[in-house]
Order: structure tokens, then C-alpha cells, then sequence
């Protein structure tokens, strides 16, 4: 055994016990730091294999923009996580079913002749003046174009599935109908009444009231 591969299974085990601490910790914020450990150690992975432009785009993208937004609005926010985790070993059993037969359908995928990935040629060895970004994007858009196809929709359903998620109708919620204002006319504004002409009586004196 190479040294090579002692530092893939050391960084491949720290991956994978961050990846469950990620779903198993109960304080967000811990929760986050541990997907931050899992993105360095991803982009560890992908410098351990020559991928440079992959590893520091994993940390420039991830780490350095997007778990950041993540840890603001969970600071900022004040959401009752507990309550929010409060099915969360009910429904393990189920959850940890639907992800076996997930794996199961990518390995049948993956193993199958007919998806061509099963029989992937070797990556060879270029040029020194070829860059590694130029690789990934031939390597990326030519020979495994519609795995990344399917990737791309997969990626649209789940941002579908995030906003029909987040749109939800809320009792104590106002929100406006951009439909319903858009066929608004004239007379559901404006309402004129008919009524009837009033004449002001003069105000009556004092010296008046005595006379009568």
C-alpha cells in the first residue's frame, strides 16, 4: 500500500464522518462546520488526483461563499430546529430505505452496458502546455455529457421542489396574487353613489332666538 492511498482512506474517513455528523448533530451551526470539514476534505480528494482547478473551485465556491450565506441566515434566523428534527429517527427507517435503493439503481446504472459507463476508457496523458481546466471540460462535455445532462436535471427538480416547498400557504402569512392585480379594472377601484343635494340652513342668532 502506497502512501497515496493511506492519505485517500485517511481523508475519505474524515469525509465520511463529517458527512454523517452534517445530518446527526443537533446544533446547526456544528452541523455546518462539519459540511465545511467534508468540503475540504472533498477538495483534498480532488488535489490528491491532479484535479486543482476542481479542488479550489470546491473551496472558493462552497466553503467560501455558499456555507458562509448558509451560516449567517441560521444565525440570524430564529428557527426552532428541535421541533424541526422532531421526526427525524421516526422516519429513519423509511429514509434509509429509499437511500439503499437509490445506491442499488446507481450501481445498476453504473454497471450497466447500455449507459456506457461501465466501460470508461482511461484519461491519457496529455501535454505539458494542456491545461487541466481544458481536460476537465473535454473530458466533461464530450465523454460523459449526458451523465452530466441528467445531473443538470436532477439539480432543476430539486431547485423546483425547493420553492414549491417554500411557497407553501400560511394562515398568519399576507401575500399579493400578481394575477388578480394585473385584471384589476376601473370600476373595482372606483364605486360612485347617487345621493341626494343638501342644503346647509343658516345658523340661527341669538338675537334671532330671542325674537321668535
Amino acid at each position: 500500500m502506497t502512501f497515496q492511498t493511506l492519505v485517500f482512506y485517511f481523508l475519505a474517513a474524515i469525509l465520511v464522518f463529517s458527512a454523517g455528523r452534517v445530518i446527526t448533530a443537533k446544533n446547526p451551526v456544528h452541523a455546518a462546520l462539519f459540511l465545511v470539514l467534508a468540503f475540504f476534505n472533498g477538495a483534498a480528494l480532488w488535489l490528491l488526483i491532479q484535479a486543482e482547478f476542481l479542488g479550489i473551485t470546491l473551496v472558493l465556491v462552497y466553503v467560501g461563499a455558499v456555507m458562509v450565506l448558509f451560516l449567517f441566515v441560521v444565525m440570524m434566523l430564529d428557527i426552532n430546529f428541535e421541533k424541526l428534527r422532531g421526526g427525524f429517527w421516526k422516519n429513519l427507517p423509511l429514509a434509509g430505505l429509499v437511500a439503499g435503493l437509490m445506491v442499488v439503481e446507481m450501481v445498476a446504472v453504473f454497471k450497466s452496458p447500455v449507459s456506457g459507463l461501465s466501460t470508461v476508457a482511461p484519461i491519457q496523458p496529455q501535454a505539458a502546455d494542456v491545461s487541466n481546466t481544458k481536460i476537465i471540460g473535454l473530458t466533461l462535455y464530450q465523454q460523459f455529457i449526458y451523465p452530466f445532462e441528467i445531473a443538470a436535471i436532477i439539480l432543476l427538480v430539486a431547485i423546483v421542489a425547493a420553492i414549491a416547498l417554500t411557497l407553501r400557504g400560511r394562515k398568519d402569512a399576507k401575500a399579493q396574487n400578481p394575477g388578480e392585480q394585473a385584471k384589476v379594472k376601473s370600476s373595482d377601484r372606483v364605486r360612485v353613489i347617487k345621493m341626494a343635494p343638501v342644503i346647509e340652513q343658516p345658523a340661527v342668532t341669538d338675537e334671532q332666538k330671542a325674537a321668535e
